[in-house]
């Protein structure tokens, strides 16, 4: 599909559009989380559990719409989604319950979480391999934003309402995406997949992804370091609000600064893909998130951390990540042609399920201390790091190299 230049912003900011679906539906709720805790009477552990809920119902969810979009098109399984995402909201707001308000975050998650995996397929079916990294990175920009307006919005509509008027907005920006998509966003599946939709074939899908070892060392290692930023923003409401006794609007501006750490990472990338390949991209930002983990450790133990030193670490790691994440996803789709949408469904639960597993780990650490997330954040930096230098190894002895693998009908 050959795009003018028009088109292809168009679509680039409808996918961005449906990229900070997840980032909305994820920071805009941090700053109600006393509030929520209060109305619905219960405490903040257990509202962190409605967070957990929505990364496994975001997990889960990807998996299914993977085989579904390649067998159909992303465009039709992508209104459907946004059609749950907005019943789901509603849902949310008309909470009477803490375990009411959880199941319906694990809805909005399955609703919600078909435009991650429309919008990773849609930049593998319209892009070369050579510049899906550079789109990434530009997607990334928006998205990027999404943390620093998110808290900032959710702060502000509690001055003026009720924590339950944020998933009213939630609705109406899942509204505005579903006329954006019906009316601008083309079809981008290149050949109809005519094999039937079984549970035989998804699995075949599934198997003949995963046992590309190339996808796996690159969904791996930026997965597991996508992970450390879950873990802050899981642990971050407790550690910023009741630890350092910042206000909500205190609390939107630190979680905001720390974001602008991914955008500039992210568009860094750009310019740095010019001179280094991603493997490179990658292999030094993990190697600083690494250095990241030991310094949050040692200062930890040495009772040290202050507000601004953990913000220092914390825009440093996400300034990393800004630079890890579209060159790991960029190079862990690139072996795939027919079957990307099911390429990028594992990619995104992969991602969500170490999200979704070191978050419940924050929340069942949760002591009264810094510890829970200097500890997750910690151990993401290390695994990753761990990840890449295997990775490095296996390339220098050609034994890993984006290829592209037709799916096997």
């Amino acid at each position: 599909m050959k795009m003018t230049f028009k088109q292809k912003y168009t679509i680039l900011f409808i996918l961005a559009g449906l990229s900070a679906l997840a980032p909305f539906s994820i920071d805009m709720y941090l700053p109600a989380f006393p509030a929520i805790a209060k109305g619905l009477q219960t405490d903040i552990a257990q509202v962190t559990l409605s967070l957990t809920s929505y990364f496994i119902g975001i997990s889960i969810g990807q998996l299914f719409y993977g085989p579904i979009t390649d067998k159909f098109g992303r465009k039709k399984p992508l209104l459907f989604g946004l059609s749950v995402f907005m019943l789901a909201s509603v849902g949310c707001a008309l909470s009477p319950s803490i375990s009411w308000l959880i199941t319906m975050r694990v809805i909005l998650a399955l609703g919600g979480c078909v435009g991650m995996v429309v919008g990773r397929a849609v930049v593998r079916d319209l892009f070369p391999v050579a510049e899906i990294a550079k789109i990434f990175s530009i997607l990334m920009l928006i998205v990027g934003v999404a943390p620093i307006l998110a808290p900032s919005i959710g702060g502000w509509i509690l001055t003026v309402s009720t924590w339950r008027t944020i998933f009213y907005f939630l609705t109406a920006f899942g509204f505005i995406l579903t006329l954006a998509v019906y009316f601008y966003l083309p079809e981008s599946q290149k050949e109809a997949n005519d094999k039937p939709l079984n549970f035989k074939n998804v699995i075949q899908d599934y198997k003949t992804v995963f046992n590309e070892k190339t996808f796996l060392f690159y969904a791996f290692s930026g997965s597991i370091a996508m992970a450390g930023m879950f873990a802050y923003i899981s642990g971050s409401p407790f550690v910023f609000m009741k630890y350092f006794g910042l206000t909500e609007a205190q609390y939107g501006w630190v979680f905001g600064t720390n974001a602008m750490g991914f955008i500039l990472g992210s568009q860094l990338n750009r310019l740095l893909l010019k001179r280094f390949s991603s493997l490179q991209i990658i292999t030094l930002s993990s190697c600083t998130l690494f250095i990241v983990a030991v310094s949050l450790i040692v200062l930890f133990q040495s009772e040290l951390i202050t507000t601004g030193v953990l913000i220092a670490h914390l825009f440093t790691f996400l300034f990393c990540l800004g630079l890890l994440v579209p060159n790991s996803t960029a190079m862990a789709l690139a072996p795939f042609t027919e079957n990307a949408g099911s390429a990028s469904a594992l990619i995104g639960f992969i991602q969500m399920v170490s999200g979704a597993i070191l978050s419940a780990v924050v929340s069942a650490l949760h002591n009264e201390t810094l510890f829970p997330m200097i500890f997750g954040m910690a151990l993401s930096g290390i695994l990753a790091f761990m990840i890449v230098m295997q990775l490095n190894a296996k390339v220098k002895k050609g034994k890993l190299a984006p290829v592209a693998i037709p799916l096997k009908k």
